[in-house]
């Protein structure tokens, strides 16, 4: 059954995404990033390349042709075949179609109101449905 952590109060998703996926990586996961637009994934794309000159985050969208050799999968598609199974990240602000079938998801969840209340309602959700919940809280004091 899939872990879904719940990290809420993040100020810049996808920079918190960035380090997420760094430690992610340092573990030897295979990580899909979900999110909600193609600006949103363009933008992912862009900070994965550029927010470490230490780190090295192979990824492609799930389209490509390596996605199957590629241990960081980023897609806005709901319905896209996915290689890999192990790590979730969704950015979208919805519940993905087929989340139930990786090990672990991460929620991340900004500070914006919205946000928060969708992602209430997502909690709900996968809590009625007995998935085991964790929530981490950022301190951004």
């Amino acid at each position: 059954m899939t872990h879904i952590d719940f990290h809420t109060n993040i100020p810049d998703k996808f920079l918190y995404t960035c380090r997420l996926v760094r430690k992610a990586r340092a573990a030897k996961n295979q990580i899909v990033i979900f999110t909600s637009s193609a600006n949103d994934l363009a933008k992912l794309d862009q900070m994965l390349w550029t927010f470490s000159e230490h780190d090295f985050l192979p990824h492609v969208k799930a389209e490509d042709p390596a996605a199957i050799q590629t241990p960081i999968i980023l897609t806005d598609n709901n319905t896209v075949e996915l290689p890999h199974h192990q790590v979730l990240i969704n950015l979208s602000g919805t519940t993905p179609t087929h989340f139930a079938r990786f090990e672990r998801m991460f929620e991340i969840v900004s500070l914006d109101e919205t946000d928060k209340k969708d992602s209430r309602d997502r909690y709900r959700f996968y809590q009625q449905r007995g998935y085991p919940l964790t929530h981490f809280v950022a301190n951004n004091a």
